[in-house]
């Protein structure tokens, strides 16, 4: 099993910035994906940014320019740095961990979830 913890969130002023963290812990398997969701009130989850173990990215069109996703390997950690907050950023952000096996998807694992909140 993965246990994931997040940390980093709260309130911010609209073009702000704030850093969010997740640290992993358990057998995340040399082959993964980790990334961030965030799930606003009302609405899906929906995703934020992936990098995989490669660290190939991906970026929601949304925070593409604004967010920027890293990960340490060493510490299997994962950073969402987040710059030029708006309202609509606010949401409460998931880090999660997919976990492949010799080239096969096993599961996916999810943190406890941050809220991040951008209002003046």
């Amino acid at each position: 099993q993965v246990q994931l913890v997040e940390s980093g969130g709260g309130l911010v002023q609209p073009g702000g910035s704030l850093r969010l963290s997740c640290a992993a812990s358990g057998s995340i398997f040399s082959h993964n994906v980790m990334g961030w969701f965030r799930q606003a009130p009302g609405k899906q989850r929906e995703l934020v940014a992936t990098i995989s173990s490669d660290r190939s990215t991906n970026y929601a069109d949304s925070v593409k320019g604004r967010f920027t996703i890293s990960r340490d390997n060493a510490k299997n950690t994962v950073l969402l740095q987040m710059n030029s907050l708006k309202p609509e950023d606010t949401a409460v952000y998931y880090c999660s961990v997919d976990r492949y096996y010799r080239g096969r998807y096993m599961d996916t694992n999810w943190g406890q979830g941050t809220q991040v909140t951008v209002s003046s």
